[in-house]
């Protein structure tokens, strides 16, 4: 047991805790290297110069370097050298059934862990074709953004949220594509699936929905699972039909993608 106590204890001093604005702690974060990136999830990561606490206690100011709200990824960038960095793993071959560990820090409690199993690998309705891991592991508010390893420590996801009793987490060969490519296309909207598609609830400023005109309160005659493909198809613009205010007047308008808005679709 030793060994697996030197794995626990290598994984929380590579987990760190995110603080937005002077608030408490928002959540977790994983050191991805020694020279001071940070992943996390990009609702932990919500101001645009939050604070990173280490496993020693040092609290260090962090900038925004890319931030993909639809996969729910950001990257940080802190001053510093020499960190406990994690290893990243290959969650292309993990497996249900097989063990695996969340570290994070929920409620505040820095550095808890949690072991369980993988129950399943592969797209959850309703949250479009990404593939997310599932397992279970007992996560609480604080975990987010923290990392779920295999059973010799390498980072196999980031922790992300709780659906249905099971933790669900990005593997880590998405968040190595993010961190090759940046964000990916985002109308810079939040959506809320209704009967006919999807009702637009909010809207960044500087989104591609907005500069198309779209505004908040209009309805996308798309499904939610078809407008995500859509985002994912490599096409430089999206044509979307829409309702405003008149539910029988069927509206057109071409948004042009923008690959680094900072919103979620």
């Amino acid at each position: 047991m030793r060994a697996y106590g030197e794995i626990v204890e290598r994984l929380r001093r590579s987990t760190v805790q995110i603080f937005n604005s002077g608030a408490g702690s928002q959540g977790s974060g994983i050191l991805w290297n020694p020279d001071g990136l940070v992943v996390t999830n990009a609702h932990v990561a919500r101001a645009s110069r939050p604070e990173v606490q280490l496993w020693d206690g040092r609290r260090l100011p962090a900038t925004v370097e890319s931030r993909d709200a639809r996969r729910d990824l950001a990257a940080l960038r802190i001053d510093a050298s020499g960190l406990p960095a994690a290893t990243p793993g290959d969650s292309t071959k993990v497996r249900a059934g097989q063990l695996v560990l969340a570290v994070g820090n929920p409620l505040g409690f820095a550095g808890a862990v949690s072991t369980g199993v993988v129950h399943s690998v592969g797209s959850v309705s309703g949250m479009g074709n990404q593939t997310w891991i599932r397992a279970g592991v007992r996560l609480a508010p604080g975990n987010s953004g923290g990392p779920l390893a295999d059973a010799d420590g390498r980072i196999v996801g980031v922790n992300t949220a709780v659906m249905n009793g099971l933790g669900l987490a990005i593997p880590s060969h998405l968040v190595l594509e993010f961190l090759r490519r940046g964000a990916a296309p985002s109308l810079g909207i939040v959506l809320r699936p209704v009967e006919l598609g999807v009702l637009i609830v909010e809207m960044e400023a500087r989104g591609a929905a907005a500069s198309a005109g779209l505004r908040a309160g209009d309805l996308l005659l798309m499904h939610h699972d078809a407008l995500l493909a859509a985002l994912d198809s490599g096409q430089p613009s999206l044509k979307l039909q829409f309702l405003r205010g008149e539910r029988w007047k069927i509206r057109e308008v071409t948004v042009r993608l923008a690959a680094l808005v900072e919103a979620a679709a």
